[in-house]
């Protein structure tokens, strides 16, 4: 054994308690065993290892009888070395290399445990990784070494391996800078003829010498290896793999084993790029075909996917992926691949595509019979991407050009065919797979939920097929609809129907419902199917037949009103929102179906009327979007039309509203409860009313905008509009007075408020102006502050300086808005000041930080002179504020706050009349900011949030080159003065900071010198995963 005598030497008393320690920390625990005592025993143990005599206890430990102290043992190797190296004599290197050398050779030696010697390895490992880097290198040929050792000491194969593959693994993992990171990988190049032989002669021996484990492990090592492994090394072992592709062998590891190991070869080695068509691709294509396809028929014969089979999914799928391109190309391909098989490359690849696709459509329900159709899914995206996208073989010299152009004409039209047709076996087996099973199938909800996904992701395919079919595939499935219906029997299940209108709800992304007729789905919409669905009971069918209608609610406005088919469904919808079971499906339905035709809806506003009548019919729940598809189709009217049916769906909202306030005092929770509906009820009616038009569209028909926006402004002061929103007005007050600090009530008024104001272009007959809500917003923030009013307010504030909907015209404040501003920035810094100025509030709130700097930020964007009026202290005591913020560890809070400081001071440069406000602000607060800025630099700042402080630094600095004043000053002073953060940035480290800042005259510079000095200040130079963190 190699000398320890170097280490520290601990009690024989200390020695003990440490393995009393680890023995009831890693004892099997008992009832009498608590949590906190664990915890407090693993700490014990932390610290333990933590302090420097701890490298002591690695040999007693690992001498121990016990095999969990003597895992602690090589564990506290592996934790010395990789934590603690820094303060590790270094003369005592290399003699704790041949230690820890010959402790992991003596354990093999003796047989110790796999998890022991699996941490040694890792320790071993670790070690390399601190002394092969460097000029020169204190352990160039250290994995040669260490595997020499260990044959020495008479280490069975698959111990090699486990070493080989840990030393591959850890060095792919190491946070190292590139010099390192490419000493290592040179040592594990040079390795790789060894690693290549150790591999080679244990998966290649004659076929009865075969040793399941040790197959197992030279694979496994094998793929930890790939990543460094050269094209020319993996060659060879391609065929010896494939041979070990045999169902044959008694022990299917074997299979499953090679299996891993191409799949590995297909995704991570240089042939990942869909390389070695005639080395990997093809000779796996044979393999397939004569042994793949054997294993598959097993499968479908037995309809059980055993290990083998389930190993062969896999395959097929890593195989796809890889080889997607050449499958594309030569689908159709006539060349033959191996003369003494006689089998084109045409036909391996529809072999192959034989094969993913009875995976696909594996017997039995995914989830619960099976689980391998999912893995198939994604191919057929690559594989349509593939064939969009494929190349057609060249013609053979010696052709003139029309006999040329006849075989690349013929060559694409039959590639097309084949691929059509695999496309077309493809929906028919998708539509089978998301057929849900019929009643009493005893599913759990965990199943029900696992095959819903699966659904999903079923359509997401269905997508990608429908980019090669086009309108065959909706022509399929209602076809397959109809004549399911016109085999129905009277006691026949739905279920078949059913999973066909959930494939063609599936692709209605995938269509342009605008440019293409469709007639299949005017055959799907009319009497002769959907008439033929079931009106009552089976929910299932009948909710999914309400999500195609909701899906395919804009192909409705395509079609002419002739065609009755909108009203058709719309009777539909309407029948289903009166059912519990399928309100929600239906209401959101009759939304989408109002919203998107409001116009062809219009002249119907009658019927709609007949469904306002009966609304106690329909479930509390829905009647906010049922209400907000009426009133989207009242949107489509003119304006002056508009008033009476508003009237009627408004007025009794405001009504129940004023009865909630009414009857607060003696039943306040059922008050509260139909106060927090009504007013979702009328944030809905208020989404309805504004127009589905963006900002671009306004922009093309401003004309025609502006004239509407003209009419609706005139219907806005009849005086029955008038009147309602003074009406919405006063309840809205009541409610904010009484229930604002109510957690329902708060969002329902936010959202509300959100609905029913907005920017001038999106004025409705209801909206209500912004400064008087923003008002009631101050009044629930005094009583309780919150992010939700903060924000609302960030809203409102931004609605009274509106965007300008012209590019030519510049915008300004509305009316009024100035001395709004002025009212309410006092409250709400009064707000802030009270609740955040307590201790650990800010740390405790930061969504609350976040929200008010953000609000801040909108205020000094837009109405700036509004700070220089606060009462005085306000602009102090908000600036105060921003600092404490700026040295929060919470990254979205000093962001906003940074930002917010930002707009301040920029946009008070620009303003000639602030920019003596600006300089005194900053003669007051620069410095106090700069400081902030500077330790946020040093240690505060979350590191994803120093580009936020570098561009206030900049802002603090003024223009470029211009900050050799009194921030030069502030800057010495802050980083040399003795109050200073603690960081590992010395005086050279500052001094270079100062004089790069200064000296700039870019941005670009400044950011440079500020991400160096942090990076030196955190102890993070030369890490890689430093340089990355400040890059973000």
């Amino acid at each position: 054994m190699a000398n320890s005598a170097f280490l520290p030497t601990l009690s024989l008393f200390d020695i003990e308690r440490a393995a009393q320690l680890i023995q009831q920390a890693y004892a099997p625990p008992t009832p009498n065993t608590s949590p906190d005592v664990l915890r407090r025993l693993q700490q014990e143990l932390f610290e333990i290892q933590k302090r420097p005599e701890a490298w002591g206890l690695v040999v007693p430990l690992l001498e121990h009888q016990d095999q969990n102290v003597q895992f602690f043992g090589a564990h506290t190797a592996q934790v010395k070395i990789a934590r603690d190296w820094d303060s590790f004599p270094p003369e005592q290197a290399q003699h704790l290399r041949e230690l820890i050398l010959q402790l992991s050779a003596h354990s093999l030696a003796i047989g110790r445990g796999k998890f022991i010697l699996r941490k040694l390895f890792v320790a071993l490992t670790s070690l390399a990784l601190k002394l092969v880097p460097g000029r020169p290198s204190r352990w160039p040929d250290w994995i040669l070494q260490s595997v020499t050792a260990f044959s020495t000491s008479g280490a069975a194969s698959e111990h090699i391996h486990e070493f080989l593959a840990i030393v591959a693994e850890e060095i792919s993992n190491a946070d190292l800078l590139e010099p390192s990171k490419t000493q290592m990988q040179r040592t594990l190049m040079d390795a790789t003829p060894m690693v290549i032989q150790a591999v080679t002669s244990s998966i290649n021996p004659a076929p009865a010498s075969i040793r399941p484990a040790e197959v197992q492990s030279a694979l496994r090592c094998l793929q930890a290896w790939m990543p460094f492994l050269p094209t020319s090394d993996l060659t060879p072992l391609i065929p010896i793999l494939i041979n070990l592709l045999n169902p044959s062998f008694d022990d299917e590891s074997i299979f499953v084993a090679s299996s891993d190991a191409l799949q590995e070869i297909m995704t991570k080695s240089a042939l990942s790029d869909g390389s070695g068509s005639k080395t990997l691709t093809e000779p796996l294509l044979l393999w397939m075909d004569s042994v793949g396809s054997r294993v598959v028929e097993e499968t479908s014969r037995t309809g059980v996917v055993g290990e083998t089979s389930h190993s062969l999914c896999k395959l097929l799928v890593a195989f796809g992926d890889h080889s997607t391109l050449y499958v594309a190309n030569n689908i159709a391909s006539t060349t033959v691949v191996s003369p003494p098989v006689g089998k084109t490359q045409g036909q391996l690849v529809q072999n192959f595509l034989r094969l993913v696709l009875v995976y696909t459509g594996l017997l039995g329900h995914y989830g619960v019979d099976e689980e391998e159709s999912e893995m198939t899914l994604g191919f057929w995206y690559l594989f349509q991407e593939a064939l969009w996208s494929a190349e057609n073989i060249v013609p053979e010299e010696g052709q003139d050009d029309e006999e040329k152009k006849r075989i690349m004409e013929a060559q694409i039209a039959e590639q097309a065919a084949l691929g059509k047709a695999v496309y077309v076996e493809l929906v028919q087996v998708l539509r089978r797979k998301v057929t849900f099973p019929g009643p009493g199938n005893g599913w759990s909800k965990d199943q029900v939920e696992k095959f819903q996904v699966y659904r999903r992701d079923v359509g997401d395919t269905l997508i990608n097929a429908y980019y090669i079919l086009q309108d065959d595939l909706l022509e399929y499935y209602v076809n397959d609809i109809a004549e399911r219906l016109d085999k129905r029997q009277e006691n026949d299940g739905w279920q078949d129907i059913e999973a066909t209108l959930h494939c063609i709800q599936s692709v209605q992304e995938a269509l342009d419902l605008e440019r293409t007729p469709h007639l299949a789905l005017s055959r799907l919409f009319s009497p002769e199917i959907l008439g033929r669905l079931p009106s009552t009971g089976h929910d299932r069918i009948r909710r999914t037949a309400l999500g195609v209608i909701g899906a395919y609610a804009s192909w409705f406005a395509t079609q002419p009103e002739t065609s009755g088919l909108l009203m058709t469904v719309l009777g539909h919808v309407v029948l289903a929102i009166t059912d519990s079971m399928l309100c929600l499906q239906g209401a959101i339905a009759l939304r989408s179906l109002c919203d998107l035709n409001r116009k062809a809806l219009a002249p119907h506003i009658s019927a709609f009327a007949e469904l306002h009548a009966g609304l106690e019919r329909i479930p509390d729940s829905e009647r906010g979007k049922v209400l907000q598809s009426i009133a989207s189709v009242i949107q489509a009217m003119p304006p002056d039309q508009e008033i009476p049916p508003i009237e009627a769906i408004v007025n009794p909202i405001i009504a129940k509203l004023a009865d909630a306030l009414r009857s607060a005092p003696e039943r306040p929770d059922d008050a509260r409860t139909m106060a927090t509906l009504q007013l979702e009820i009328l944030s809905g009616v208020a989404k309805g009313l504004t127009r589905t038009m963006d900002v671009l569209t306004l922009l093309e028909e401003s004309t025609e905008s502006s004239t509407e926006l003209e009419l609706i402004n005139h219907a806005r002061e009849d005086a029955r509009m008038v009147k309602l929103r003074e009406q919405i007005f006063v309840v809205v007050r009541g409610i904010a007075d009484l229930w604002s600090t109510d957690t329902d009530v708060g969002h329902a008024l936010s959202d509300l408020l959100k609905s029913i104001t907005c920017l001038p272009s999106d004025t409705t007959l209801i909206t209500l102006p912004a400064g008087p809500l923003l008002e009631l917003v101050c009044i629930a923030a005094q009583r309780r502050l919150t992010a939700a009013w903060l924000s609302l307010a960030t809203i409102l504030i931004a609605q009274l300086y509106p965007p300008s909907s012209s590019l030519t015209l510049k915008t300004g404040p509305l009316p009024g808005a100035q001395a709004v501003v002025a009212n309410v920035l006092p409250v709400l810094l009064h707000c802030a000041l009270g609740m955040l100025g307590q201790p650990d509030a800010m740390e405790a709130n930061p969504d609350i930080v976040q929200e008010f700097f953000s609000c801040m930020d909108r205020v000094a964007k837009d109405f700036t002179s509004a700070f220089y009026n606060l009462p005085q202290g306000g602009l102090d005591a908000l600036m105060d504020l921003a600092v404490r913020s700026l040295s929060l560890q919470e990254r979205y809070s000093l962001v906003a706050a940074s930002s917010f400081v930002s707009s301040l001071i920029l946009q008070s440069s620009v303003l000639d009349e602030l920019v003596q406000n600006k300089d005194q602000l900053l003669a007051a607060h620069g410095r106090a900011l700069m400081r902030a800025v500077l330790v946020g630099f040093a240690s505060v700042a979350p590191r994803s949030a120093v580009p936020n402080l570098i561009e206030l630094l900049a802002t603090l600095l003024g223009r470029p080159g211009d900050g050799a004043g009194r921030t030069g000053v502030w800057m010495r002073e802050i980083l040399f003065a003795e109050d200073f953060v603690p960081s590992k940035a010395g005086p050279d480290a500052k001094e270079k900071l100062i004089k790069a800042v200064l000296g700039s005259r870019s941005l670009k510079k400044t950011r440079d010198a500020a991400n160096q000095f942090t990076l030196i200040a955190r102890g993070l130079e030369g890490s890689s995963f430093g340089y990355a963190s400040v890059s973000m």
